[in-house]
């Protein structure tokens, strides 16, 4: 019987600066006190998360950091938790990093990413022997190269190896990242016909999917989330699609039925950081995912995990155990946004 979660994908170290605010071409902007090193990615922050979620969970990870002294930072961070299994990661070239500079007032991030080891990750890298895992999540698609390239079989190499999980008994779950551009369109969908629980944020939804979610005026649109979620399946999702946006959690469960929950209204000064808080609520939704709860009862946990993660700069610090992130979630709750 499979046990455990496997996390694979982009491991990076993110240097997180402080600005007044984010300039125009040929503009300044001041840097302010505070810059801080962290682990990033979805390996990095997903396992890291669902490691303090739930301590006797089994968890490994998948992926490639650099031969550096960068790389050892992020291997000495997932060192720090007893239950991640580290065999799978390897050690060569150089660690990816990713510049992010985060406006002090507004907490709105821009990313600034270098590729590095990340690119090389590709189906070699999955020893399906040695993996015995309930459920692969991996992350990011449009960030992985050797994983982005096509195939000519199965669209892209993610989709043959999302394919290649689920031939071995193994549930997939897949995040992208979110970036402008046409790119959407030609790597996400081959990868849809193959994940069992998809989590993606509301910007990404709509561009896979082509619904408007967001738009120009910034409110979100959610009278058409439940088409998108419709779209996400008739793509090819099996089991659970769930958008999150800053609003609230959302998703549809394999037999239509919709959920949508409302996030919590987090007290004035409480959010330190929004830098991880995307990965938090994934984390979050997996647990519930591998705990065979009902879809509405892992958003309630993807919700209250992205609370927990808000309360930190960094992208895991403000991780909290299950009980303790459900009991935040029942102090806040009678606050929820409107």
């Amino acid at each position: 019987m499979r046990n455990g979660i496997c996390v694979a994908g982009n491991a990076i170290l993110d240097i997180l600066y402080p600005i007044e605010c984010y300039p125009g071409k040929s503009e300044l902007t001041t840097i302010t006190e505070g810059i801080t090193r962290a682990t990033g990615g979805a390996l990095c922050n997903v396992a890291m998360d669902l490691a303090s979620l739930d301590p006797s969970l089994e968890l490994s990870a998948v992926g490639i950091i650099g031969d550096d002294a960068d790389g050892d930072f992020i291997e000495q961070q997932l060192e720090q938790y007893e239950n991640i299994s580290l065999s799978g990661l390897k050690r060569e070239g150089r660690t990816s990093f990713t510049i992010v500079m985060c406006e002090n007032t507004t907490k709105h991030r821009t990313f600034f990413q270098y590729r590095g080891a990340n690119a090389q990750l590709c189906e070699a890298d999955f020893d399906w022997d040695k993996i015995d895992a309930k459920i692969l999540h991996i992350g990011y698609i449009l960030l992985l190269d050797a994983l982005d390239q096509e195939d000519a079989q199965y669209g892209t190499k993610m989709a043959r190896l999302l394919r290649e999980a689920k031939q071995h008994g193994i549930k997939t779950s897949i995040d992208v990242v979110s970036e402008m551009g046409n790119r959407f369109e030609k790597l996400v969908p081959p990868s849809l016909k193959y994940t069992d629980y998809c989590v993606i944020n509301e910007l990404e939804a709509q561009q896979a999917t082509g619904v408007l979610l967001r738009g120009d005026d910034g409110i979100l649109q959610k009278e058409n989330i439940k088409r998108a979620l419709e779209e996400l399946f008739r793509m090819g999702v099996s089991t659970w699609a769930v958008i999150h946006a800053p609003e609230g959690g959302y998703g549809m469960d394999e037999k239509g039925n919709y959920v949508e929950k409302r996030s919590l209204s987090l007290p004035d000064g409480y959010i330190k950081g929004t830098v991880g808080a995307g990965d938090a609520f994934c984390s979050g939704v997996l647990i519930g995912a591998y705990q065979e709860k009902q879809l509405e009862e892992a958003i309630v946990m993807g919700i209250a995990s992205a609370a927990c993660s808000l309360s930190q700069e960094g992208s895991t610090q403000g991780m909290r155990s299950v009980g303790e992130a459900l009991k935040l979630y029942e102090e806040l709750s009678g606050n929820t946004k409107q």
